[in-house]
């Protein structure tokens, strides 16, 4: 089996709390932030909300690793 993909500590952060706050709509509250970065061209936080929008998935996927701090 795979290793889970590494998030960094902000990543995972923001992925539960935007989980703990807008539960199954947080992955559309996530995209709808990237989208407002790309819009404005700012490459580097759409990389971090890209990583985001990942680490939501891969906790509701319920992927190991996902939601435990390394």
């Amino acid at each position: 089996m795979p290793a889970a993909k590494p998030f960094s500590d902000g990543a995972r952060a923001t992925a539960l709390a935007l989980i703990g706050q807008y539960g199954e709509d947080a992955e559309v509250m996530a995209v709808m932030r990237a989208a407002e970065l790309a819009a404005l061209g700012d490459v580097a936080g759409l990389a971090q909300w890209d990583e985001i929008i990942a680490c939501i998935l891969a906790i509701e996927a319920g992927e190991p690793g996902a939601r435990a701090v390394q």
